[in-house]
């Protein structure tokens, strides 16, 4: 369903961008009725009902977004379009990879930084510059630390592993030494 729910979100960032909608509030939007879905029990059941006429579900939506005070109407035609080809259930997995793409698109990629300590403001600042230049991208931080890596830092930026850690150079060795 990973394929089908990567062409949704190119089609809905496709309508973002044409709209020339504010792509961080319309991600927002979708955020607050994917929030809303994946907590009520009872939306997801009628929304995902076959026994319920389309209609009834597109008049609960109409409700939903204007209480929920989704005012960007392509959002709301989008989660309309999903209820009626059955694919609401994908919503929340749509979202994600909408986030994503238009991410690639902006030229912003998300990284995940785990260092052996907090990192000062100047380390965050030369780690960031060096991020941006290797990829060429816009980097989107997220800091966590790991004491077992006894020092340095790993920073991953979608599938791929930079790792400047103690515990990733003492591995490096050890496998070079076992090699020879």
């Amino acid at each position: 369903m990973a394929a089908v729910s990567s062409r949704y979100a190119r089609a809905l960032a496709d309508v973002i961008t044409d709209a020339k909608l504010d792509s961080t509030e319309a991600v927002a939007q979708l955020g607050t009725l994917v929030a809303a879905f994946e907590e009520s029990r009872e939306l997801r059941e009628v929304w995902e009902s076959p026994a319920v006429p389309v209609e009834q579900k597109r008049k609960l939506l109409d409700v939903l977004t204007a209480r929920l005070g989704v005012t960007d109407r392509p959002i709301r035609n989008f989660i309309a379009v999903l209820i009626d080809q059955d694919r609401i259930g994908l919503l929340a997995e749509i979202a994600r990879e909408l986030d994503v793409e238009l991410n690639r698109r902006i030229g912003r990629v998300d990284a995940e930084i785990v260092s052996a300590r907090e990192l000062g403001a100047e380390q965050r600042a030369a780690l960031l510059a060096e991020i941006s230049r290797v990829t060429g991208k816009i980097v989107l931080p997220h800091y966590t630390t790991d004491e077992t890596l006894i020092g340095g830092a790993m920073v991953r930026v979608g599938s791929t592993i930079y790792d400047g850690s103690v515990r990733g150079q003492l591995q490096r060795i050890r496998q070079q030494l076992s090699e020879e």
